[in-house]
């Protein structure tokens, strides 16, 4: 069975999709002869402050075709512009002229538009791993005339999408009434974002750790991941960090269209939060264990609160206690999941602070939840039900 993979992000690039789409790509390969998989991605441009100075790929069962990018500005104009030079390169790059099946895994939906366009053209399966929502999120925005037209168009697409697929899977189950409106399939499946290998060895290893016998430091409290309008950090950090001086220092790592307005604001405030460009897993980790508590924080819009973060996953492996700014489905899932997370409503400098003052600070041992939602164990599935997919075709 020729299998064709498309995800616009893929390691080296540091994002939840690519560390998803490298996770599906292992588990789909480990099939063996069933399976011939090609992977057609971009090189790497999540962002400018990360650009590894090589890519290794050969040490892959599958191949990888990597369609390369000028460097344009960030925003949205640019993001269109990069997508359309990779769309318009895949048919060209794909190594085989014929696929069964066609994945596509998608968080702005134009991934997933052209995994059907391509499907058709080869007469293919079609599986989606619908990542997020897009036309929700971008209606509440971009809230304007404009925004609702262009809503309407991606509207469209967005059904048509759902409804040609042959599989849809939903990255989170928060997801499903918003689907179900616009397609009312029975068969939507829930392959979450799980915990890496690498997580999964931490947890293991955990040392008992009691931040609060640190003579009177301020705590060490750190976020890593994307900087932008679905993270809002600007419309909490700032000021937080500054309720918390003495008793907290802030460490932020990562980038994004929003890490200009969060340091300016920083700077005005004399806020004590420290920005560090993204770095490399293996670094990132030392971060992670040189914390006391670990945040996490969606923008107050009424989409995000169907989502389930995947950094909710990498952080609960740690140990450590969670600081959450989340509503929704979110909330739901920490409830019954994760021991050890204080939640408050997005944007609330005043319930930020209370949560953080009834964190119980200690090591928390997750071993449950991590071996429930450990990656490997949710991409075999997924591989699975993707290579049936195919079969049933």
């Amino acid at each position: 069975m020729n299998i064709l993979l498309l995800s616009y992000y893929f390691p080296p690039d540091l994002s939840a999709g690519s560390f998803r789409s490298k996770a599906l790509a292992d588990a789909i390969a480990s099939f063996g002869e069933k399976v011939k998989l090609d992977v057609i991605t971009t090189s790497p441009n999540r962002y400018r402050s990360f650009q590894p100075e090589s890519i290794e790929d050969s040490d892959a069962n599958y191949r990888i075709t990597r369609i390369a990018l000028p460097r344009r500005a960030q925003g949205m104009k640019g993001q269109v512009l990069d997508f359309i030079r990779f769309a318009r390169s895949a048919r060209k790059a794909a190594p085989e002229p014929h696929y069964d099946l066609v994945v596509a895994t998608s968080s702005r939906l134009m991934t997933a538009c052209l995994g059907t366009w391509l499907a058709r053209g080869y007469g293919a399966a079609l599986y989606l791993d619908m990542r997020d929502i897009f036309v929700e999120t971008f209606e509440d925005v971009f809230a304007s005339k404009l925004a609702s037209s262009v809503g309407w168009v991606f509207g469209r697409l967005e059904r048509w999408v759902l409804r040609t697929a042959n599989t849809v899977n939903l990255v989170s189950p928060g997801f499903l009434p918003y689907f179900k409106q616009r397609c009312d399939r029975n068969d939507y499946r829930f392959f979450t974002n799980g915990v890496d290998d690498e997580f999964v060895r931490v947890s293991k290893t955990l040392e008992e750790r009691l931040p609060f016998e640190r003579f009177g430091a301020p705590l060490n409290i750190v976020y890593a991941g994307n900087i932008g309008d679905g993270q809002g950090l600007d419309n909490i950090l700032p000021e937080l960090s500054c309720r918390l001086a003495g008793k907290a220092n802030f460490t932020v790592i990562g980038d994004g269209g929003t890490c200009e307005v969060l340091r300016q604001k920083c700077l005005e405030l004399g806020a004590p939060v420290e920005l560090v460009a993204p770095v490399p897993r293996e670094e990132l980790l030392e971060y992670y264990l040189k914390a006391d508590i670990l945040f996490l924080h969606l923008n107050d819009i009424p989409a995000f609160q169907r989502v389930l973060p995947s950094k909710l996953f990498e952080y609960a492996a740690l140990g450590r206690p969670i600081l959450a700014g989340v509503r929704g489905y979110a909330s739901e899932f920490v409830e019954e999941w994760i021991e050890g997370v204080k939640v408050f409503p997005p944007g609330d400098v005043e319930a930020a602070v209370k949560a953080f003052e009834s964190l119980s600070l200690k090591t928390y041992h997750r071993h449950e939840f991590v071996e429930r939602f450990a990656r490997s164990y949710i991409m075999q599935s997924m591989a699975r039900d993707v290579i049936q997919t195919g079969a049933a075709h």
